[in-house]
């Protein structure tokens, strides 16, 4: 019995372990960072930051994988792109990296995590939507945005999702509010490459 637990385990590191904790520390923002501000910001390197009481969609995710993992996302960011720059979205005309943004654009986190190997299928049903998941949506605008997937879920089974779309840390029901452009599940591999890319 034991030898299976173990086999499962293995074959699912991540809704066995690790990405509750994400959820939890995305959680854990809420009544923190009340504020939406996208501004352009001068951050120390490594691990630079806003005011936690400010930021954007993304900083959810950067704070959480900080707080749950010890990962440094800004750091690893900047490692991966100044060795696959031109694999990263040209969409702001630059022709290096800038460490003081680029961790903080959704697809440019979706390019990370996609590189490593953490993108799944979407789907319109809600059962394939783990706790600690990131997902990422178009919203009117042709807006990036990009929160985390919650433990808790609506009366019909839907995942709540914790992201800052605008007023701060919040727990909603927006899974399948907007149209979704990706799916990602942050695994044991990829928490140990993180961490190795943020060292």
């Amino acid at each position: 019995m034991l030898r299976v637990i173990a086999l499962l385990c293995l074959a699912f590191p991540a809704a066995a372990a690790e990405p509750s904790r994400l959820a939890a520390a995305a959680r854990d923002q809420i009544g923190v960072t009340t504020i939406y501000d996208p501004s352009y910001v001068r951050l120390a390197f490594p691990g630079g930051d806003l005011p936690r009481e400010r930021g954007v969609c993304t900083d959810v995710v950067i704070r959480a994988l900080r707080d749950a993992w010890g990962v440094d996302l800004q750091l690893a960011m900047n490692r991966d792109m100044q060795a696959a720059f031109t694999d990263y979205p040209p969409l702001w005309g630059l022709a290096r990296p800038d460490r003081n943004i680029d961790h903080r654009r959704v697809p440019n986190l979706a390019t990370l995590f996609t590189r490593l190997g953490t993108a799944l299928p979407l789907t319109d049903e809600p059962a394939p939507y783990l706790p600690g998941d990131i997902v990422t949506w178009t919203l009117p605008g042709n807006l990036a945005h990009m929160g985390i997937v919650s433990n808790r879920l609506t009366s019909d089974g839907t995942p709540l999702i914790l992201h800052n779309i605008g007023a701060g840390a919040q727990e909603e029901d927006i899974l399948f509010a907007y149209p979704m452009t990706g799916h990602y599940r942050i695994g044991s591999d990829a928490v140990t490459r993180l961490r190795n890319l943020s060292r």
